[in-house]
C-alpha cells in the first residue's frame, strides 16, 4: 500500500468510526418496550400457528398458505432471537441468553452455537482472509477461475438462486443446526447448545405428531419452518451480497468500513420494515450491534446521511442475486458473466 493509499484509508476508517460515540446514546432498551415487541411477535406466531392448523379441517392447501404467511412471524422471532444475541434486547445478560435459548427451539437454532458464529461474523465481514464462518460464501474473480471445473461447478450450484434461497435455507435450519458445525472441537457449551435444543426440539415434535399426526408436521410445521428459512437467508443475503459492497484482504481491511459500507441500508416497504424487526438497518446494526431494532428508525430519523447510505430497495434487491464473485479491482460483486470479461481483461 502506498504512502497516499494508506492516508486514503486512514481518513475512511476515521469517517466511519466517528459514528460510534453517536449511536453509543440509543444502546439502552426498554424492558416495557421489549416485552410488548416479544408478546405481540409470539402472539402473531402462535395465532397464525393455531389458524394453520384448523385451516387443515378445511384444506390441506390452505394450511400451507397460512403456514407460509407465519414464516414472517417466525423470522420476527428470530430477529428477537438476534438481538438476545448481541445482548441488546433486555439490560440484563441472563434474560437476554434464557429467552434467545427458549425463541431458539422455535427457529430450530441453538442460541449459543449460532451467537458464537454470528459475532465471528461480525468480527470478520468484508474480511477476504477470514471468511467461512457466518457468512455467505463469496469468491473473487480470480480465486473462482483458478478452481478446477468441478469447484466452479459447485460454486455455481451453491450460489444458484434454487439452492441458496430454496434447498440451502431448509437444509441450514432442518439439518445443519442440529450440530455445532464450525465450532465442534471449540467446547461443551456449544455441544450442550445444540443437543439442549434438539431434544426440546424432538419433544415438541413428539407432541405435535401426537395431537395432530403427521399433517400437522407436514401442512403446518414444515412450511412454516422453510418459509422462514427462505426469507431469512434473502434479508442476510442482501445485506451484505449488494454490487457496492466491501471486501478487502485483511491488510487493508478496517472492520468500521466494513460495517458501513459492506452493509445495505434495506429499505423495505411497511409492513415488512416492522415484521423484519428494522433488520434491513443493517448498516447501522452492524457499526453498533447493541441497539435494539425498535431504536434503529431513530437514528435514521436523527441523522439522515445514515438514513441515506448504502440505500437498496425492494425493487433493486432482486438483481442482487444475479451477482456472484467479488472484482478485486473494480471492487464490486459481478454475475459470472461479467467476472469472465474482468478475467480475460487481466490475462490479455
Amino acid at each position: 500500500m502506498t504512502m497516499m493509499q494508506n492516508d486514503l484509508a486512514k481518513a475512511q476508517e476515521a469517517s466511519a468510526r466517528k459514528w460510534v460515540p453517536l449511536l453509543a446514546k440509543y444502546r439502552d432498551p426498554s424492558t416495557a418496550r421489549s416485552l410488548f415487541e416479544l408478546a405481540v411477535t409470539l402472539a402473531g406466531f402462535l395465532a397464525f400457528w393455531g389458524a394453520a392448523w384448523a385451516a387443515l379441517s378445511v384444506s390441506p392447501w390452505l394450511a400451507v398458505g397460512l403456514a407460509v404467511l407465519n414464516g414472517f412471524w417466525l423470522v420476527r422471532l428470530f430477529l428477537i432471537q438476534h438481538d438476545c444475541g448481541h445482548q441488546s434486547f433486555f439490560a440484563s445478560r441472563e434474560v437476554n441468553d434464557w429467552v434467545g435459548r427458549a425463541i431458539g427451539v422455535l427457529t430450530l437454532t441453538p442460541y449459543t452455537v449460532w451467537k458464537r458464529t454470528h459475532s465471528i461474523h461480525h468480527a470478520h465481514a468484508g474480511n477476504l482472509d477470514r471468511r467461512g464462518i457466518g457468512d455467505v460464501l463469496t469468491l473473487t474473480v480470480e480465486e473462482y477461475h483458478k478452481r478446477s471445473w468441478l469447484g466452479r461447478l459447485l460454486y455455481r450450484a451453491y450460489r444458484h438462486p434454487l439452492v441458496m434461497f430454496g434447498i440451502g435455507p431448509a437444509y441450514l435450519f432442518m439439518l445443519e443446526y442440529r450440530l455445532p458445525l464450525g465450532l465442534m472441537t471449540a467446547g461443551w457449551r456449544y455441544w450442550l447448545s445444540a443437543m439442549g435444543t434438539n431434544l426440546v426440539l424432538a419433544a415438541l415434535l413428539a407432541g405435535l405428531y401426537l395431537l395432530g399426526g403427521w399433517q400437522v408436521l407436514a401442512f403446518v410445521f414444515a412450511p412454516t419452518v422453510v418459509a422462514g428459512a427462505t426469507i431469512g437467508v434473502w434479508l442476510f443475503f442482501v445485506q451484505h451480497q449488494f454490487e457496492e459492497t466491501y471486501w478487502d484482504q485483511e491488510a487493508a481491511w478496517q472492520v468500521h468500513d466494513a460495517a458501513l459500507l459492506g452493509s445495505s441500508h434495506y429499505k423495505l416497504p411497511q409492513p415488512l420494515r416492522w415484521m423484519t424487526a428494522n433488520i434491513g438497518i443493517h448498516h447501522v446494526h452492524h457499526l453498533y450491534s447493541r441497539i435494539p431494532f425498535y431504536r434503529l428508525s431513530e437514528i435514521l430519523r436523527d441523522y439522515p446521511a445514515l438514513a441515506e447510505a448504502q440505500v437498496l430497495t425492494l425493487r433493486e434487491s432482486l438483481s442482487c442475486a444475479r451477482l456472484h464473485l467479488w472484482d478485486e479491482a473494480g471492487r464490486r460483486l459481478v454475475s459470472f458473466r461479467e467476472g469472465r470479461q474482468v478475467w480475460a481483461a487481466q490475462a490479455a
